[in-house]
């Protein structure tokens, strides 16, 4: 089925059609995109939305309400053990108590990674997803090809990304949903000892908290040690 939005002669419409039919690198862009596309530069041409309270808004989730929340998360675990056992009893009133906490994120399970299990996270159904730690869903996380695959083939998944785990790792999918949304806690990379919390944030990235990265020193290589075999699906049932 196809929806056909009729904008009319409004002023900016014919600006906001011509510059929303191609995606990044000349792509076309998805039918959702040029709606969302159309309908603020619409609300812009008209005065009711200015452009700096969206670049505002995005930025505040992309960054300050995103991924170094986070990391900064991921490096205090790395650094305070009570904080470490903390998250495994209640992460969600841990987190919080960083000031990390509203919509999105009011039900948090931490899944750590050890050189023998490797956790990555999907939402099977839709885009699941901590806001108040990780921002905005990246589109790829949001897409079918990945919410699929990730279930079915998720060693695959990871070498998609890059990562190369040894057979002998386990790796656990965890499936979000809109009670249950899990951060992935990577391993301190080798070679940190003795780093501050704040230092270690910098390393964290927010596709390591999904589990489709490691957390590695530049230069280093996407590798984990050899360990035992498995592959399991977990988190909540549909």
């Amino acid at each position: 089925m196809t929806t056909r939005t009729n904008m009319g002669s409004a002023p900016g419409a014919d600006a906001a059609a011509g510059a929303t039919r191609t995606g990044a690198h000349g792509e076309p862009a998805s039918p959702v995109a040029v709606r969302v596309k159309a309908i603020e530069s619409l609300l812009v041409a008209k005065g009711y939305v200015d452009p700096a309270a969206i670049d505002a808004l995005l930025d505040t989730y992309e960054n300050r309400i995103g991924p170094r929340n986070g990391a900064r998360v991921v490096a205090r675990a790395w650094t305070d053990p009570e904080f470490d056992r903390w998250l495994d009893r209640d992460a969600t009133a841990a987190i919080a108590s960083l000031g990390y906490t509203g919509r999105q994120g009011e039900h948090m399970v931490a899944v750590r990674n050890t050189p023998t299990v490797h956790n990555l996270v999907v939402c099977t159904l839709c885009s699941c997803y901590p806001w108040p730690v990780l921002g905005l869903p990246p589109v790829w996380y949001k897409s079918a090809p990945y919410r699929s695959k990730a279930v079915a083939d998720p060693r695959g998944v990871l070498a998609d990304f890059g990562i190369e785990l040894p057979a002998g790792v386990e790796v656990r999918v965890w499936d979000s949903t809109a009670e249950i949304r899990y951060l992935v806690i990577p391993v301190r990379p080798a070679g940190t000892e003795g780093w501050s919390a704040e230092a270690l944030a910098e390393l964290v990235t927010r596709d390591a908290m999904i589990g489709t990265a490691l957390v590695r020193l530049p230069g280093s290589e996407a590798r984990m040690p050899a360990a035992k075999v498995g592959t399991s699906r977990q988190g909540a049932a549909r």
